[in-house]
């Protein structure tokens, strides 16, 4: 999904109307693996804790794909802002 999302940022001579076609076609291949993913994951985990688990898989995959794809640098205040967003899964699965 990150790639469907933030990949066209690096073609902007792109019309935006194929920004968006390809990007809905990249994004229905996640789909394809996150439903049935969640509904594997639902009993063992509750809505909120899947959700959790999404938001923290794809944060990472940002970071990376910022960093090597966009060449975005990667500054402090993000790594503090993203622990702060890691800290708040671990209150999410405290019991």
């Amino acid at each position: 999904m990150t790639f469907a999302w933030y990949g066209h940022l690096k073609r902007p001579d792109l019309p935006i109307w194929k920004a968006i076609l390809i990007s809905w076609g990249i994004a229905f291949f996640e789909y394809v693996f996150m439903v049935p993913a969640n509904r594997l994951g639902y009993g063992q985990f509750n809505a909120f804790q899947l959700k959790t688990i999404q938001e923290a898989i794809t944060l990472v995959v940002f970071v990376i794909f910022a960093v090597l794809y966009l060449k975005e640098p990667l500054k402090w205040n993000y790594l503090v802002g993203f622990g702060l967003i890691f800290l708040a899964v671990w209150v999410v699965f405290k019991k």
